[in-house]
C-alpha cells in the first residue's frame, strides 16, 4: 500500500508543482512522469512491460471515442465562426441579453438544451462558445460565464436519459435508468436553486454601464462588418439540436453540423472554396482587431475553432489515460479503494466513501466514465448487503463522478471545456456553484438518511439469489478457463 501511495503522491504532487507554481502551467508532462514512474515502481514488483502497455493502451482507448468529438467538434466551431453562425448567435445575444441577467440566462439556457440532447459537450462547442463572446461584449468575467455554462451543460449531462453518463451510473450499480433520474431529483434541486441563485447574485454585480454598452456597440458593429448576419443561419443549430433529440449518434450528427457549416460558409459568406480546409484545420482568422479589453480583440471572439486546435486537449487526454492504464493494470487502484471500503461503517460514512472514491479516481484516472465504473463495481455489493437500494448507488456516482470531472484540470472533462471556452479549469471553476454543491448535497443526505431508501425483504432475497447465479456462473467460467 504504500508503494501505491507513493504513486499518487507522486502524480498529483507533480501536476500541482506544474499547474500552481510553474509558467508551464500544464499537465502533460507531469503525467508522463507519473505513468513512468508507476511503471517503474510496478515492474519492481515483477509486473512485465506488456502488461502495462496493454492497460495503457486499453486507457486511451476508453478514451478514443471522446477525442474523436473533440476534434470534429473543434472543426464545427471553426466552420460555424466563419459561416457567421456563431457570430450571428453572440450578434443576437447582445441584442436581447443585459449584462445584470446574463449569467442566469446563460445557465438557464444551457441546462435546458442539454437536458434535451445529453451533451455536455455539444452544449460548452456550440452555445457555451456563444456565450463567453457575448460575456465579453457585455463586460461579463468570462470566468463567470464559463462556470455558468459548465455547471449549466453539466445539469443536463445529469439528469438527461439520452446522456451516456444516466445511462451508465444505473447499469453498474443495478438500478434503472428512471427510477436513477427521478432519485437524483432530490439531490439536484437544492444545489440547482442555490446554484441559479449565485448566478443572479453574482450577475448583479454587472450593471449595464455605458463601456460595457460601448463594447457591446463595437462588437456588434464589427460582426457586420465582417459577416452577413442572418436569422436563418439558426437553422444548423436546430439541426445538430433535432439530430441529437432524434438519437442520432453525436459524431455523425456532428460532422452533418460541419457540411451544413461549410455549405453557409460558401453561399452565405461567399467565402473561396480553396480557403476551406485551411479555415477548417487551423480555425477561422478573422480580420477585425479592434480591442474589446485589454485582455480580448474581436478577433478574439469571433475567430479560432478548428481541428487543430483540439490537439492540445487530445494530448493531455493521452498522457493522463496512459498514466490510468498502468494503475489499472496492476491491480494498483483496485487496491486502493479497497483499502477505502474498510471506513465505510454507517450509510453516511458510507455515501461519504462513495462521493470522495468518485472524486479520487477522476483525480488519478483522468477519466469521468472509470470514476463511474471502478466505484459503481466496488460498492455495489456493499450496498446490497446493508439493503440500500441500488438507485442510491447510483445517485451517489452521478452526484460525484460526472459532476466533479470538468473541475479538474488535467481530467478528459476540465481540459475539453477548457478547449471549448478558451478559460483555464482553474479560473472557471470557483462559479461552477453547481459541480460542488452537488456532491456536499448527497453526503448530508448520506448522514442525515433522507430519501436513502432500504430493500424490503422480498427484493433483498431477489438480490442475493442474483448474486448467488452471477457467483456460480463465474466459478463454471474459471474451471471451463
Amino acid at each position: 500500500m504504500w508503494q501505491v501511495l507513493l504513486c499518487v503522491i507522486f502524480a498529483l504532487g507533480m501536476v500541482c508543482y506544474s499547474v500552481f507554481l510553474t509558467d508551464y502551467g500544464d499537465a502533460h508532462m507531469p503525467m508522463i512522469l507519473a505513468a513512468a514512474f508507476t511503471s517503474a515502481i510496478a515492474a519492481l514488483n515483477g509486473w512485465k512491460w506488456s502488461v502495462m502497455e496493454k492497460g495503457m493502451l486499453a486507457g486511451i482507448n476508453r478514451a478514443m471515442q471522446a477525442n474523436l468529438i473533440l476534434l470534429t467538434v473543434g472543426t464545427l466551431v471553426s466552420t460555424w465562426k466563419a459561416a457567421g453562425i456563431i457570430p450571428s448567435m453572440i450578434y443576437y445575444g447582445l441584442e436581447i441579453l443585459s449584462p445584470s441577467i446574463f449569467l442566469v440566462t446563460a445557465a438557464l439556457l444551457c441546462s435546458i438544451v442539454s437536458l434535451a440532447i445529453g451533451s455536455s459537450y455539444t452544449v460548452a462547442g456550440t452555445i457555451g462558445v456563444a456565450m463567453i463572446g457575448i460575456a465579453i461584449g457585455l463586460g461579463v468575467n468570462p470566468a463567470m460565464a464559463a462556470g455558468a455554462v459548465v455547471s449549466g451543460a453539466y445539469f443536463g449531462d445529469k439528469m438527461s436519459p439520452m446522456s451516456d453518463t444516466t445511462n451508465l451510473a444505473p447499469g453498474v450499480s443495478g438500478s434503472n435508468i428512471f427510477d436513477h433520474i427521478r432519485h437524483m431529483v432530490w439531490t439536484v434541486t437544492p444545489s440547482y436553486i442555490i446554484f441559479i441563485v449565485a448566478m443572479f447574485i453574482l450577475g448583479m454585480g454587472h450593471d449595464s454601464g455605458s463601456a460595457e454598452m460601448e463594447m457591446a456597440d463595437i462588437l456588434q458593429t464589427e460582426i457586420q462588418k465582417e459577416f452577413v448576419i442572418s436569422p436563418l443561419l439558426m437553422l444548423p443549430v436546430l439541426f445538430l439540436l433535432l439530430a441529437i433529440i432524434v438519437k442520432i449518434p453525436a459524431l455523425p450528427a456532428i460532422f452533418c453540423g460541419v457540411l451544413m457549416g461549410m455549405f453557409c460558409m460558401g453561399v452565405v459568406q461567399g467565402i473561396n472554396f480553396n480557403d476551406f480546409f485551411s479555415i477548417m484545420h487551423y480555425g477561422y482568422e478573422a480580420q477585425s482587431t479592434v480591442p474589446l479589453s485589454n485582455d480580448y480583440t474581436v478577433a478574439d471572439v469571433v475567430g479560432g475553432g478548428g481541428f487543430d486546435g483540439m490537439l492540445w486537449t487530445v494530448s493531455i487526454v493521452l498522457c493522463s489515460m496512459s498514466f490510468a492504464g498502468v494503475l489499472e493494470a496492476t491491480g494498483m487502484l483496485g487496491q486502493l479503494t479497497e483499502a477505502i471500503v474498510r471506513f465505510a461503517k454507517g450509510t453516511g460514512r458510507l455515501v461519504l466513501c462513495v462521493i470522495l472514491t468518485c472524486i479520487g479516481v477522476n483525480l488519478l484516472t483522468a477519466d469521468q466514465y472509470l470514476a463511474i465504473i471502478l466505484p459503481g463495481r466496488m460498492y455495489k455489493n456493499v450496498f446490497e448487503d446493508r439493503k440500500l437500494k441500488p438507485k442510491n448507488l447510483s445517485r451517489c456516482l452521478e452526484d460525484s463522478a460526472t459532476l466533479t470531472s470538468p473541475l479538474i484540470p488535467w481530467n478528459v472533462c476540465g481540459t475539453t471545456m477548457t478547449g471549448f471556452l478558451g478559460v483555464k479549469t482553474i479560473e472557471y471553476a470557483p462559479y461552477a456553484v453547481l459541480n460542488y454543491v452537488n456532491p456536499i448535497v448527497s453526503i448530508i443526505y448520506g448522514f442525515t438518511g433522507f430519501t436513502m431508501e432500504k430493500m424490503t425483504d422480498e427484493e433483498y432475497e431477489k438480490v442475493m439469489e442474483e448474486r448467488r447465479r452471477e457467483e456460480e456462473e463465474r466459478m463454471k467460467d474459471l474451471e471451463e478457463a
